[in-house]
């Protein structure tokens, strides 16, 4: 009979601190996902080509009032995951602006492809337990955008639909920001 061991558990400062000693670098793949240091996902062209469409996007159209950051952490009670968009206070607008907490989040973004039941069933229901008011996925491999808004602490959004091109979609917490589905897909 082979033993499995248990998984080591870390909280965001011990994860913070490897980071602080360069027990884990840039060049290591990972995030903090529920106390576990989990590998990320490869990226693929249609990923890169979707983020380099989102970032023109967003920083187009939101940089007045929104700081758009791409890959970077978000801090969670348990987590540090990095979404790949995220749109976040503006600078001296919150207290913890490099890893920003939900309350300064306005939108989290997933690009999916080979990581769709990952960001569907790992990091939605994280993501709503932790009060981030709306998430998209990009869903390239349906092509088509979900969207989750109205967190609830059971890991779940009330509000949940799928875009296709042609639709548009608002930012929620940001008045007056719509975009059409195609530019985003």
């Amino acid at each position: 009979m082979v033993m499995k061991r248990p998984a080591v558990r870390y909280t965001v400062a011990e994860y913070d601190d490897m980071i602080a000693k360069g027990i884990l670098g840039e060049n290591d793949r990972v995030e903090l996902i529920r106390g576990e240091i989990v590998p990320k996902m490869a990226i693929g062209e249609s990923h890169i080509e979707c983020s380099d469409r989102l970032t023109l996007l967003f920083v187009r159209t939101v940089s007045h009032v929104a700081q758009v950051s791409l890959g970077n952490p978000i801090h969670l009670a348990d987590s540090e995951p990095e979404p790949d968009v995220v749109l976040k206070r503006l600078p001296g607008a919150t207290s913890r602006y490099a890893k920003p907490d939900p309350p300064d989040v306005f939108l989290v973004i997933e690009i999916a492809d080979s990581s769709l039941d990952n960001d569907r069933h790992v990091k939605g229901p994280l993501y709503a337990e932790n009060g981030i008011g709306e998430y998209w996925i990009v869903n390239l491999i349906d092509d088509c955008l979900e969207v989750h808004c109205q967190p609830r602490p059971d890991g779940t959004f009330s509000d949940v639909r799928t875009l296709r091109r042609g639709d548009t979609v608002d930012v929620t917490a940001l008045s007056g920001v719509t975009f059409a589905v195609t530019d985003i897909l």
